[in-house]
């Protein structure tokens, strides 16, 4: 089934469109509208219109529904970059014919003793087989060669635990704890040993190039997601903001969902396509009296998100901060952040003579209950460890954001509690960042395949249009593979 919809390297086999031919007449045309099939989908971020996207393009009658925050709104709380192997962002935003992107930028990483690393453009460097090229090209300011060496087992590692594969404790501390602790948000030891080595080899450590990464030359919001919900309208979505949905009305012969239902208002549907985080659906199960009946969604009850805190910064002065992007860690040992230089990467920041910035934390709880003086009062004491003359200068305008429980947290044992893009109800589909795919990407990349995924398992259940193609991750170098195999074969062997 899974290459038949086109969720690996299969771009999926393609239906005839019934609604697709017709006369020029008034009555063709009003026919063809009453065949189209109705499809619901829930959640506006890069799930919800991904899946829409497809929809509307195979013709079928689609209305977006915005939980309240607004279309595409708010902008990727606490993720702001675009790597190399997003290969399916980047051929959409080919498709919408936009150009949002900064080139690629050279990015650092911090941990509480200082500058850790700092990150090249890897694909302007000569190439050299996994992991040489990330290992030899990377500038480690202070993590002696003999530590750096022990990534080398994770290469063949799979699933198993860090230390049982020989990495040593200070490179953990040092380079892959911190860098986790702002890729999946959480302290490391907080995190699953999967989510860990997922996100560890598909950003890191597969290719060289692969830790590349482009920016947003202003907010995702102005620049993806608005042409991109024009386009979606020209297409006929309907897009409605502020609809919170508080039941599924089901046939009990057939079980399938008949209705969505928003408080007093409800909308038909063939299929629904369920995009939202994991705090949102589980106020929407505690709701419904059709979900919590459902084994598979009780389940999600059990899940977690983690707190998130955005703090823009306007300084009365210019002041020098090392890269366009800097991951940080190691304030204490319970959040980490990343700072941006907007000066750089926005376009409306590149001419001002004050300095812009912004600072994302994330497992941010202890910054939530905070007034906007105290947060930028913290704010400033822990970034000064890694920005010189940085409380010399005046705050003259700020922006908070506070987020709780925005982000899914990847814990220890939660792989259990999470869904399958299919559901116990037939016309019912999931998507989202925290949905078991077998595509192997994450973050933004992560949610969009599987809104992609959602909606050809829509058209497969309706039996009209054609599959999304979804471009797989890219194949793993053949001396890894070949490692690979080996660690398996001993694995047996060791059995």
């Amino acid at each position: 089934f899974s290459k038949r919809v086109g969720f690996s390297n299969s771009p999926g086999s393609v239906r005839a469109h019934v609604n697709g031919g017709g006369d020029d007449t008034n009555n063709s045309k009003n026919n063809d509208k009453k065949k189209k099939k109705k499809v619901v989908v829930v959640g506006s971020g890069w799930a919800g219109l991904g899946a829409a996207h497809h929809l509307c393009k195979q013709g079928f009658d689609v209305t977006v529904l915005d939980g309240g925050d607004g279309i595409g709104s708010p902008d990727n709380v606490g993720i702001q970059g675009f790597w190399y192997p997003y290969k399916n962002i980047f051929s959409l935003v080919d498709e919408l014919a936009i150009k949002p992107f900064t080139s690629w930028t050279r990015s650092a990483q911090y941990s509480g003793e200082g500058l850790e690393v700092e990150f090249p453009v890897y694909q302007e460097l000569p190439q050299l087989p996994t992991p040489l090229g990330t290992l030899y090209h990377t500038q480690f300011v202070r993590l002696p060669l003999v530590d750096r060496l022990t990534s080398l087992p994770l290469m063949a590692a799979g699933k198993e635990l860090f230390k049982r594969f020989g990495c040593s404790e200070r490179l953990y501390q040092d380079i892959f704890g911190p860098l986790l602790q702002v890729g999946l948000f959480a302290p490391a030891e907080q995190c699953s040993a999967a989510a860990t080595l997922g996100l560890l080899y598909y950003l890191t450590l597969a290719h060289q190039k692969h830790f590349d990464v482009a920016f947003c030359r202003g907010t995702t919001k102005q620049k993806i997601f608005e042409p991109w919900v024009e386009s979606l309208k020209a297409k006929g979505c309907e897009m409605l903001e502020d609809k919170k949905v508080t039941d599924f009305n089901f046939d009990e012969e057939t079980g399938c969902v008949t209705e969505v239902v928003c408080g007093n208002e409800t909308y038909s549907v063939d299929a629904v396509v369920v995009a939202v985080g994991i705090t949102t659906l589980q106020e929407t199960i505690k709701k419904s009296a059709a979900l919590c009946k459902r084994e598979e969604f009780l389940k999600v009850l059990n899940l977690a998100g983690i707190d998130v805190v955005t703090v823009k910064l306007w300084l009365d002065r210019k002041v020098a901060i090392p890269n366009p992007s800097n991951a940080c860690a190691g304030f204490d040992d319970l959040f980490g952040c990343t700072i941006f230089d907007l000066n750089v990467i926005h376009d409306e920041h590149k001419d001002d003579t004050e300095t812009v910035l912004e600072a994302d934390f994330y497992h941010a709880n202890e910054l939530l209950p905070l007034n906007d003086e105290l947060v930028t009062e913290k704010v400033i004491s822990y970034l000064s460890k890694y920005i010189n003359d940085l409380e010399s200068a005046c705050v003259v305008a700020k922006e908070i954001g506070r987020f709780p429980k925005r982000l899914t947290h990847f814990f220890p044992g939660s792989y259990k509690y999470m869904m399958r893009g299919s559901t116990s109800f037939p016309n019912l589909f999931m998507a989202g960042d925290w949905i078991i795919t077998r595509h192997g990407s994450w973050l933004q990349e992560k949610s969009y395949v599987t809104g992609l995924e959602a909606a050809n398992r829509v058209v497969d259940y309706l039996e009209e249009g054609s599959f999304a193609k979804v471009i797989p991750v890219e194949e793993d170098e053949p001396h890894i593979e070949a490692l690979r195999s080996l660690n398996r074969r001993l694995n047996e062997i060791i059995s």
